[in-house]
């Protein structure tokens, strides 16, 4: 049986914050270590293996697709870093602390800008230290391709192409693959595969940490989808 595991990336060090993180580079917190390690536990449990790797550009993904592959013994394994997987960019919204910005905005809008479909941030200005363009690691990155801000939507349309050229070839040749992302480019692709409505998407909630098994016949219909970590689980809007 084909499968896809996606995981969204430990706890990151702004995540224990509880700040607005985007495109930022954030590493793990110890906690999002353990997080990492156990996910490559629950992986070594359910006795999946894998024959490519993904993740993201940035190190919170990186760093834990690197602990998973050092748990389950593969370590120093090759894996493509994209872009197109990052988070999605949060706008000005960047680095501000989200219970803060509620009682700024409102919990009805943070919650808006955080789950809709279309809402986006207002731009984060270039001059910014937390923009993009001011941070190494994309700097080889077009800048036509660097957003200022992100929808939901936004994030879906730069994921789901490269989704299709690079990851869903590979499932067509029946290989079985893990992605190491976040939590609105990983709501992009369950939007995709689940085929998520725009209104119902605000209610898919991504925890970290937990290995997210797809399962798919040989036409590529999904079939089952779960956590490894139930007691950790979000609800998962998919029915077969």
């Amino acid at each position: 049986m084909v499968h896809l595991v996606l995981i969204r990336h430990g706890q990151s060090e702004w995540n224990s914050q509880n700040k607005f993180t985007g495109w930022v580079d954030i590493d793990l917190s110890d906690q999002g270590k353990k997080e990492a390690k156990t996910a490559g536990e629950l992986i070594i449990k359910e006795n999946l293996k894998f024959d490519y790797y993904f993740c993201s550009f940035q190190k919170r993904a990186i760093n834990t697709l690197k602990l998973i592959q050092k748990t389950i013994g593969i370590g120093n394994l090759k894996f493509e870093e994209a872009w197109q997987l990052n988070e999605r960019h949060y706008g000005a919204l960047t680095g501000l602390n989200k219970e803060e910005m509620k009682k700024k905005l409102g919990e009805n809008k943070i919650h808006e800008f955080r789950r809709s479909w279309s809402l986006k941030p207002e731009n984060l200005d270039k001059n910014n230290a937390y923009h993009p363009l001011n941070i190494d690691k994309y700097k080889n990155i077009p800048k036509k391709n660097i957003p200022d801000t992100e929808s939901l939507e936004d994030t879906y349309n730069r994921v789901i192409p490269y989704f299709e050229s690079k990851i869903l070839k590979l499932l067509k040749l029946e290989k079985k693959i893990l992605v190491t992302a976040h939590g609105n480019s990983i709501r992009a692709l369950c939007k995709y595969l689940f085929k998520i409505s725009n209104e119902d998407i605000s209610n898919l909630e991504i925890p970290t940490g937990n290995p997210l098994v797809i399962d798919f016949d040989k036409s590529l219909k999904v079939i089952k989808a779960r956590y490894l970590d139930e007691a950790r689980a979000k609800k998962l809007l998919f029915s077969n």
